[in-house]
């Protein structure tokens, strides 16, 4: 019997998101793989703000997950690959980041199919997930997806490897 997917509502990150943000994922489960404790409240600020830029600019963005109540429930979407010391330079990275209690319900998946859909209309060829390894969760949702594991990069300062997830769009 096939499972209902959640419905949920994808928008380009308002101010108020970043506080959004900041209190969902205030929550060392959710942080576990984004270094164990939440962000201050700036960093969300500027990512949101960069967020708009990038939808601005480039058609996409990591766009703000309202659940079927219309409450902020986390982020998915795509950006160009922030850094350049590290990972897969140049490419277009996917991602998603829910409140625990979102977790088990599809939300990532279905949050995730909408960024593909949202990605083969802006013409992007390609997209990389970045997943910390042993985020099993992340990693489950990669394979939904249908994407491969490319390469596997050291982290930064680290002993731990950050694996490269790659799908054709």
């Amino acid at each position: 019997m096939s499972r209902l997917l959640p419905a949920l509502r994808l928008r380009v990150p308002t101010d108020e998101d970043a506080h959004a943000w900041h209190r969902v994922f205030d929550d060392p489960d959710v942080m576990e793989f984004h270094g164990g404790r939440s962000a201050e409240l700036s960093v969300y600020e500027e990512l949101t703000a960069r967020q708009r830029r990038h939808d601005a600019e480039l058609g996409f963005c990591l766009w703000t997950i309202l659940d079927e109540e219309g409450e902020v429930i986390g982020f998915t979407g795509a950006q160009p690959w922030p850094r350049t010391d590290f990972g897969p330079v140049g490419a277009i990275e996917i991602g998603w980041r829910l409140a625990r209690s979102a977790w088990g319900k599809g939300c990532a998946t279905t949050a995730a199919l909408t960024t593909l859909e949202r990605l083969r209309a802006a013409g992007v060829g390609e997209v990389v997930a970045m997943v910390k390894q042993g985020n099993e969760r992340s990693i489950a949702v990669t394979r939904r997806l249908g994407m491969t594991e490319a390469e596997s990069y050291p982290m930064p300062g680290t002993d731990e490897l950050a694996l490269s997830f790659r799908l054709e769009l």
